[in-house]
Formats: structure tokens, sequence, C-alpha cells
């Protein structure tokens, strides 16, 4: 017979947290180990925002072998050049997810590596365009197409407007990527990095209007 208190997850401990996704008294222990692999977590969990609070204070390198895109570099002027764009793609990431709730950083990170790579084949003269898999990376990844699509044809069409090469375009979708890779801490249900992005349109205005307030790592 289980007792009331038991945690429904392991079925051995007691349950010591209110766990708002589960609607449970779950145990601390399950907690840890499940939280945002096999709960969805919500944002405004305490738990959960302790817990990125710890992880952001003993924050560790990503390792070489993990790190992103790691045969590709590119000087930090061309980001802070090109900040507007940055604080642009990050948004068009933001208003796919605002459609897709479902989606979790994994997904983010899956439609900008993937949408990078169709910007290096364009940056080298070929064109190959292979979408990811799933709904949400694939809405991302239309997302941020449709504004990269829009951006080129508007600065085509405007008199004496510097071009943005597709080179400098893969450029930046890989800082971007690789800020993502940075915020998130890998758990398949994590939604991190899409949380930081919020933090820089909390309003969900027009990119135009909102400085960036992304860093350069």
């Amino acid at each position: 017979m289980t007792s009331n208190n038991e945690c429904p997850i392991c079925k051995k401990r007691k349950g010591a947290r209110f766990c708002p996704a589960l609607g449970h008294m779950i145990c601390a222990i399950c907690c840890g180990t499940e939280r945002e692999v096999t709960i969805d977590c919500p944002a405004d969990c305490a738990y959960l925002i302790a817990a990125h609070r710890y992880e952001v204070q003993h924050g560790k390198a990503i390792p070489s072998t993990d790190f992103p895109f790691r045969d590709v570099s590119f000087p930090s002027d061309l980001i802070h050049e090109f900040r507007p764009v940055v604080s642009r793609l990050a948004y068009a990431v933001l208003k796919a997810t605002a459609e897709n709730p479902s989606a979790t950083d994994a997904d983010a990170l899956v439609a900008l590596q993937a949408i990078a790579e169709t910007y290096r084949t364009l940056g080298s003269g070929l064109y190959y365009e292979k979408p990811p898999p799933g709904e949400p990376p694939q809405a991302i990844y239309a997302s941020l197409a449709k504004f990269l699509e829009d951006f080129k044809q508007q600065r085509n069409d405007a008199a004496g407007a510097p071009r943005l090469k597709d080179t400098q375009i893969f450029y930046l979708l890989v800082f971007l990527f690789r800020v993502g890779k940075q915020q998130t801490n890998g758990r398949p249900r994590a939604r991190i990095f899409l949380e930081f992005l919020r933090t820089q349109f909390p309003k969900m205005t027009q990119p135009a209007a909102e400085p960036s307030r992304i860093i350069v790592p």
C-alpha cells in the first residue's frame, strides 16, 4: 500500500518538496535527478530557480571537445559591429518558441546549428539546406531563415546599404549557438537559454526598438 507522503517517482523516500509540474510532493533526490529530464519544470519553480542560480555560480567552461564549431574563428569586432543583427536573430528564436511552448534549449540549439551549417555552405558558394527534424526545431529554423531572407532583401533594396555576406551571417549564427551552449545545462527539457533570451526582450517588443544586451563572451 502506497503512503500518502511517498515520493511518486522513486516510491522509496518521503516527499519533501512540492513539484508544481507533477502536483505532488517528491523527494529531494528525485527533484535533483529528474529535474528538466523527465520532469517538465515550470520556469517559476523555486527549486529550479535555485538550481539554476547554483549552476551559474559554479559554471564550467565548455570542454574543448564539445566546443561548437571549434574549427571556426572570427574577430570579436564582427559581433560588436552586427550586434543588432544578433539581437534580431535571438528575437526570431523567441518568436518561434512563443508559438511552440514545448520548445526547449535543445530544440533551439538544433535549429541554430542546422541554419549555421546552411550558411556555411552558402558562404562557400554552394546551397545545401537540411532543416532539422521535429516540429519545434523546424519552426525555429523557419523563423530564423525567414528573418535572414527578409533582412538580406531589405539590405539589397536599400540604396547604399552595405551588404551582409553569407559568411558573416554564418559567424553570427555560430556566435549565438555558442552563447546557447554556454547558457544551457544540457538537460533535455532545460529552457535556460530561452529564458536568458527572454530577458533581452521582456515584453516581446520589436527588436529594432530594443538595444542588444547579448554580451560577447
